[in-house]
């Protein structure tokens, strides 16, 4: 316990970028759990009442989330709640996720909050104050969240400067794992750049600002494992970036396909893994823990070798 306490405290100072780092060194880890909680997906012992409403849905959502950070602490760095499976929950749901990141950062993780919140003037400035701000002398809510840039720098700006002022970070949708991305990111430019190319190079200058003392930026960027050759055209368009590299295990993608991201470092990259981690028990029919557990484990095994660190 003491030693999550003090992985607790060094999670709340310095820059965003600097303590992605340290952890990943700590942990010999590169892997962030994600947590999708849906309760009709719940081991059978927790979902009895969540049919009774949202206030006992949330509920058994972040019992299970506690359960699997208590499991799966030891072997990933971080954890990215969905705030869609929350909002969902209504305020309950918010209480929820509340209770998780406080339990994720005691366990001595990182908490990346998976939004996509993208807005423009006031309204990204309430989203950067409600996740990213220091309040009333207590530490912003997450140490990072993920934004949409697709509505261009006065919408990402907001963002930034929560960022500059409390050591919080952001990571930037550039080339998404979902099929459809290209129906928009793909799109030619008139100097034969893909679309998501262009928004590459602005993440990589938004970040030059905010590089911490390891080199890297705590302007990091969402690109698809799903998409190996994005991954590495990625790399070389923002050197700075941490990349946050969805489609690991469920979607398809493997260790491999990500292994060129690391190329800045041990910590340039980060692959969140979610439904294969969380959800390991309905496909072997072990014990939720134990299954999340040993999933955890092999990935993050992988991923590191995967690296070359």
């Amino acid at each position: 316990m003491e030693q999550q306490v003090d992985a607790a405290s060094r999670s709340a100072t310095g820059a965003f970028a600097d303590r992605v780092a340290e952890a990943v060194d700590r942990k010999r880890s590169q892997i962030v759990v994600g947590l999708d909680p849906r309760p009709e997906l719940l081991p059978v012992e927790l979902r009895a009442g969540t049919h009774l409403g949202r206030a006992e849905a949330a509920d058994a959502c972040a019992r299970f989330c506690f359960g699997l950070l208590d499991a799966v602490a030891p072997y990933v760095m971080g954890a990215k709640p969905q705030l869609a499976f929350f909002e969902a929950l209504g305020a309950d749901g918010i209480r929820a996720f509340e209770d998780v990141c406080e339990y994720a950062r005691n366990a001595g993780l990182l908490v990346l909050a998976d939004g996509k919140r993208g807005d423009i003037g006031s309204t990204a400035r309430a989203y950067a104050d409600a996740y990213l701000e220091s309040r009333n002398g207590m530490r912003p809510k997450v140490d990072a969240l993920t934004v949409n840039p697709y509505l261009g720098s006065d919408s990402v700006e907001p963002f930034l400067a929560a960022c500059r002022r409390s050591g919080t970070g952001l990571f930037c949708l550039v080339k998404t794992s979902n099929g459809g991305s290209a129906d928009v990111q793909e799109l030619a430019l008139s100097d034969g750049r893909r679309l998501w190319q262009h928004v590459a190079a602005l993440v990589a200058e938004w970040g030059e600002d905010l590089v911490g003392e390891t080199g890297l930026s705590s302007v990091g960027a969402v690109v698809g494992a799903t998409y190996p050759r994005a991954v590495t055209e990625a790399r070389r368009l923002m050197p700075k970036a941490i990349l946050l590299l969805p489609g690991v295990g469920a979607q398809g993608a493997s260790p491999a396909d990500v292994a060129r991201a690391f190329t800045s470092g041990p910590a340039s990259a980060l692959v969140p893994v979610s439904r294969s981690v969380i959800y390991a028990f309905r496909v072997d029919g072990a014990d939720w823990r134990k299954a999340s557990a040993a999933e955890a484990a092999r990935l993050r095994d992988e991923v590191w070798a995967a690296s070359g660190w």
